[in-house]
């Protein structure tokens, strides 16, 4: 797992991912043509999860998932 510094609404934040979540929340953001910053941004306003990292993951699972269906 790897720290990555992010900007949400003016604040700085961290968040600790796994690579391969990392790596396919970043392709995920270019694709929707949003920054990570963006994207996260809108997770964190929309999560129910205390904590963004889990947020982020989810995120992720729920957005290949309906790539796979």
């Amino acid at each position: 797992m790897k720290k990555h510094s992010l900007n949400i609404a003016g604040h700085a934040t961290s968040v600790t991912l796994e690579t391969p979540f990392w790596e396919l929340f970043k392709a995920i953001a270019a694709a929707r043509g949003l920054s990570v910053n963006a994207l996260a941004t809108d997770i964190d306003a929309k999560r129910a999860e205390a904590n963004l990292s889990s947020a982020i993951r989810v995120f992720v699972l729920e957005a290949v998932q309906n790539v796979a269906n």
